[in-house]
C-alpha cells in the first residue's frame, strides 16, 4: 500500500499504550470498524506475535495497523503501515527516499515538528497534546485554539492528540483537524472481543 498524502486515512486513529491498554488484542478488538490501530508497546517480548494477531484483528474488523517505530517489525507483521515517534521523523524521511511503501504517520508536539513530518513524506501527523492528557509524554497542552491554527496551516492531514474523548472530540468539530487520536477513550468504552 503506498502512502498517498491522507487520501483515504480513517477519522480515528486509536494508540496501543502499555500503562493504559495493557492488553493490545482486547484494545484492537474494540475500536470501530473503518479506522486503525498504532501498536506502541515497545519493548515486549513478544512483540511479533503480538503484532500479527493485531494485524488478523483489524484485518477482521476493516481497520488498518500501523506499528510504531519498527518498520521491520511493520512488514513482518502485515502491518498496513508505520508510525513514526517525533524523534524518528528523519528516519521516516530515509524509508520515504528508499521508496518504501505503507501508511506513514508521525506524531507532532510543535509547529516545527510538523514541518518535518510533512518534509518527511508521512502521510498525516498527530499534534499532542491538545488538551490535558494522561499520557507520561504529553507536555503541557497546545490548547484548542492554538492547535487548530497548526492544523489549518500545515500541508499535510493532522490528526488532534492528547485528552481527546467523547466530550472534547465535539470541540473540535470545524476546527481543521482531518480526525481524531486517542487512547483513553477506547479504552473508557470498555473492550470486547469480536
Amino acid at each position: 500500500m503506498q502512502g498517498a498524502r491522507g487520501a483515504g486515512l480513517p477519522a480515528l486513529l486509536a494508540l496501543t499504550d502499555p500503562a493504559r491498554t495493557p492488553d493490545p488484542e482486547a484494545f484492537a478488538a474494540a475500536v470501530p470498524g473503518g479506522s486503525a490501530v498504532i501498536y506502541r508497546h515497545f519493548g515486549v517480548p513478544d512483540r511479533l506475535e503480538v503484532a500479527k494477531r493485531l494485524a488478523a484483528i483489524c484485518r477482521e474488523r476493516d481497520n488498518w495497523l500501523l506499528v510504531s517505530g519498527d518498520p521491520d517489525l511493520a512488514r513482518r507483521a502485515g502491518a498496513d503501515g508505520v508510525h513514526w515517534p517525533e524523534r524518528q521523523i528523519a528516519e521516516a524521511a530515509a524509508c520515504r527516499a528508499r521508496g518504501d511503501a505503507g501508511i506513514y504517520t508521525a506524531a507532532a508536539h510543535s509547529w516545527r515538528a510538523l514541518t518535518r513530518a510533512s518534509a518527511a513524506g508521512v502521510d498525516a501527523a498527530l499534534l499532542s497534546a491538545v488538551f490535558p492528557s494522561q499520557s507520561p509524554s504529553a507536555g503541557r497542552p497546545l490548547g484548542c485554539w492554538s492547535a487548530s491554527a497548526m492544523a489549518r496551516a500545515a500541508d499535510l492531514p493532522v490528526y488532534a492528540l492528547g485528552g481527546v474523548n467523547e466530550r472534547t472530540a465535539k470541540r473540535l468539530t470545524g476546527l481543521g483537524f482531518s480526525g481524531i487520536a486517542c487512547v483513553g477513550a477506547i479504552r473508557s468504552a470498555g473492550p470486547t472481543r469480536t
